[in-house]
């Protein structure tokens, strides 16, 4: 695949960005979780970062977003790190669903009745069953740091109206996790399992935020600008191949054929993705498709892949 300079890149993702903004007229926010919908639906920003540090940036980067379900690698990879293999797999499975990411169907009627995967809520509400910590306050904090330390923004906080919002409105994620319970998947008490999902959920950044863990992601858990080795390279390769072929909802295929990348989306509008060995890249589009991802984000990554011919497949 060809390597552009940033400056290149600055240069094609402005011109790019501009076409894909118009797609967000044929999107909609996410209102199911009220504070969602305050979101300009019209917004589009992104941020590539390489592994010297420098920087592409274009739109309306600088907006803050939740992660939403980009949380979810993470919580998956801290998990991994503090459980192992063993223990992780025996709370969720490792295959794609082909249901929604919210969906309990396959929780009855396919035995063992885990999580088909870690990247859909069932399974990680069970992921977050599992992160060490004695209290639902410890496992935040460390969930939190955890975070700022991929991030390398120590400013990194919780979105505190989105947190609330989204407690106040889980009913269907309440009825997975006490489903997960009476499943025998849940260890300990619902509710503070989920309230250390709906916090995780919550984190509060920038696409320059999601550009700079993507990183650490690209370079199989080395953060190149320090050296800093932060996360196993083993649990790194889990984590992308979960996010091709989970990690863009029901459209993880379609994605994986028009941009050919490992990419994780929110519906908050974010994505997070990665050209292995490159760059970061972090997207903000709060107008979703009808299949929960960004749709101008979506348009945006899919123009520049090809016209980098970023794809791995």
């Amino acid at each position: 695949m060809p390597k552009s300079t940033i400056d290149e890149l600055k240069v094609l993702v402005n011109t790019k960005l501009q076409s894909s903004r118009a797609q967000a007229e044929f999107g909609v926010v996410a209102s199911y979780i009220p504070e969602l919908a305050k979101a300009p639906q019209n917004a589009l920003g992104v941020h590539i970062i390489d592994g010297k540090g420098s920087s592409a940036v274009a739109g309306d980067c600088g907006m803050s977003f939740t992660l939403q379900s980009i949380s979810k690698v993470f919580t998956l990879i801290l998990a991994l790190m503090d459980k192992g293999e063993t223990e992780v797999f025996s709370k969720v499975g490792m295959e794609p669903t082909g249901d929604n990411f919210n969906s309990m169907l396959k929780l009855e009627l396919v035995r063992p009745g885990i999580p088909f995967n870690p990247l859909i809520n069932a399974g990680a509400i069970a992921i977050s069953s599992i992160i060490s910590g004695a209290t639902p306050e410890a496992r935040n904090n460390r969930i939190l740091q955890f975070f700022r330390k991929l991030a390398f923004n120590d400013r990194i906080d919780y979105d505190l109206s989105v947190y609330k919002s989204e407690s106040e409105t889980a009913n269907l994620n309440r009825s997975i996790g006490y489903f997960l319970k009476d499943n025998g998947v849940l260890d300990g008490d619902v509710e503070e399992v989920l309230d250390v999902y709906f916090h995780h959920c919550s984190i509060q950044v920038t696409c320059a935020d999601v550009a700079r863990m993507a990183l650490v992601l690209a370079y199989d858990g080395i953060d190149p600008i320090t050296g800093a080795k932060l996360i196993p390279r083993r649990y790194v390769q889990i984590a992308k191949t979960f996010m091709v072929t989970c990690g863009m909802y029901n459209a993880s295929g379609e994605f994986a054929i028009q941009v050919g990348l490992p990419a994780k989306s929110g519906v908050s509008g974010g994505i997070l993705t990665m050209v292995p060995g490159q760059y970061g890249i972090g997207v903000f589009g709060p107008a979703l498709n009808d299949k929960g991802n960004s749709i101008a984000g979506v348009n945006l990554l899919e123009s520049i892949s090809k016209e980098q011919d970023w794809s791995l497949f």
